[in-house]
């Protein structure tokens, strides 16, 4: 079992950056593969990001793609997302997801754990 607790979340303006962090407890946070997830207010839970057990393999999704990095350090438990030239639409609670194998990454039913969020507020 892991816990996931997220961080970073804040009001940015349009075109403004901030970073994400998630940290995993336990000591086998290696063994999980990892996701960003987004739900803006009255809009279904959306895939972000998500990255492989290593970190050698990443995957965003389209509207993010070029803006955001999602990265891992295995050794400190923790898991970022970097998020460069925010709009508007990038509003939304931000969530980390851990599952050992998922089946579906970029679906949020892929996942078994979940953290409780961090708002990201982007004005214009």
């Amino acid at each position: 079992q892991v816990q996931l607790v997220e961080s970073g979340g804040g009001l940015v303006q349009a075109g403004g950056s901030l970073r994400l962090s998630c940290a995993a407890s336990g000591r086998t946070f290696s063994t999980y593969f990892m996701g960003w997830f987004r739900q803006a207010p009255k809009k279904e839970r959306e895939f972000v990001a998500s990255i492989s057990w290593t970190g050698r393999n990443t995957y965003y999704a389209d509207s993010v793609k070029g803006r955001f990095t999602i990265s891992r350090d295995n050794a400190e438990n923790t898991m970022y997302l970097q998020m460069l030239s925010l709009k508007p639409e990038d509003t939304a609670v931000y969530y980390c997801a851990a599952a050992q194998n998922p089946g579906h990454h970029m679906q949020s039913r892929g996942y078994d754990y979940w953290g409780r969020g961090t708002q990201v507020t982007v004005s214009s």
